[in-house]
């Protein structure tokens, strides 16, 4: 308990800090990297080095089934980890792997199975209480992620957030082996990896759909000084942040007691992504990872979450940190029921492409593949 205790001062004490910066029309400004992670993929095969646009050398994880006869392309999974963890723990602790050579995700029983790329996040500064307050993870505080890259809005130009950048690079690199059913790219994630999948799956039109496990809402979190709304159209002020793929179809299993307040606040990012216009499944699970109809009052209420209830803190944690192997085939069988509904526009990177908006439902898409 009194670790717990000087966790929450010291948690404050960051946040007052934090809470003195300027907010912009992209939240936060970029995350202050600590050190570059080199990943360990034993199951799998390393792709990278490759630098992004701070010069950091950036790597992900591949795992692959054996290749059909004749070939057919298959689906694409993107794990991304959750913070203070590697990109190898998906083999670790989550059962995606078990499925990975039989699961139909393309909805073909032909095409049985599906690539899983695990990308690697920095260790960089979270606004999170410590001992997460720095360590491995994703940057969904600076939420630069428009596809086209850099923009300038008021005379200054923001990068593109690195992350994301890495992410659209490792997609490329695998779609460009022709082994992808681009019409069938989804992410999914854990704890702040699900919030990295939801932010980047909100601006990629490329991605199908979003299932994530215990994420917290990218645009509001305890004490994030920099909280903003997601839009589907152009932000009129710094509290807003227009997002590029509004209809996006997110599946979320939370538990009912969770660390940090996430319950409730998995509920605020539900009705978030309604506003969008997107469909958004929710489900609870309770301590046996059984379907429940509510929050747990006793882990905290607060929408905007929350760090210092002990009991959330102690009995959430310890739920938080369990994969849920027994939603793992609900995640992918949604997956499979949500193919990109323009297979023409499949790509998710943004370098050799100029985006458009279409007439037909006036989202910003890239033009179709050659």
């Amino acid at each position: 308990m009194a670790a717990l205790v000087y966790a929450t001062v010291a948690a404050r004490d960051v946040w007052a800090d934090a809470s003195k910066q300027a907010c912009g029309p992209f939240g936060n400004p970029p995350a202050k990297m600590i050190a570059n992670v080199v990943p360990q993929c034993p199951e799998g095969d390393i792709l990278g080095p490759w630098k992004d646009s701070d010069g950091t050398p950036r790597y992900a994880c591949l795992y692959q089934p054996p290749p059909l006869k004749p070939p057919k392309p298959l689906p694409l999974i993107v794990f991304l980890h959750p913070s203070l963890a590697n990109a190898l723990s998906v083999g670790q602790f989550t059962n995606l792997l078990d499925f990975l050579k039989t699961a139909n995700v393309s909805d073909d029983p032909s095409r049985p199975g599906f690539l899983l790329l695990s990308p690697q996040g920095r260790n960089t500064t979270h606004y999170y209480p410590p001992p997460d307050h720095t360590g491995t993870g994703w940057d969904n505080w600076y939420r630069q992620f428009n596809p086209a890259g850099a923009v300038t809005v008021a005379g200054k130009t923001y990068p593109e957030n690195v992350d994301a950048e890495t992410i659209d690079h490792f997609i490329a690199a695998v779609e460009a082996t022709g082994k992808v059913d681009r019409r069938r790219v989804y992410v999914t994630g854990w704890s702040n990896g699900g919030a990295m999948a939801y932010l980047y799956g909100l601006n990629r039109p490329g991605i199908a759909a979003v299932g994530v496990y215990s994420a917290a809402d990218p645009f509001q979190l305890g004490r994030d000084p920099c909280p903003q709304e997601p839009v589907a159209h152009a932000a009129a002020n710094n509290r807003q942040l227009q997002v590029f793929n509004p209809q996006l179809p997110s599946y979320q299993v939370h538990n009912s007691c969770d660390i940090a307040g996430i319950c409730p606040n998995a509920l605020l990012l539900a009705k978030q992504l309604g506003n969008l216009g997107g469909s958004a499944t929710d489900v609870i699970i309770d301590r046996n990872q059984r379907v429940t109809t509510a929050c747990s009052a006793a882990c905290g209420s607060d929408p905007n979450g929350g760090v210092e209830n002990p009991f959330g803190a102690i009995v959430g944690m310890a739920h938080h940190l369990r994969w849920p192997k027994a939603w793992t085939a609900a995640i992918l069988d949604f997956f499979r029921r949500h193919p990109l509904a323009h297979p023409a526009y499949g790509s998710t990177a943004h370098g050799k492409v100029n985006f458009t908006v279409q007439k037909d439902d006036g989202r910003k898409l890239p033009p179709p593949h050659k």
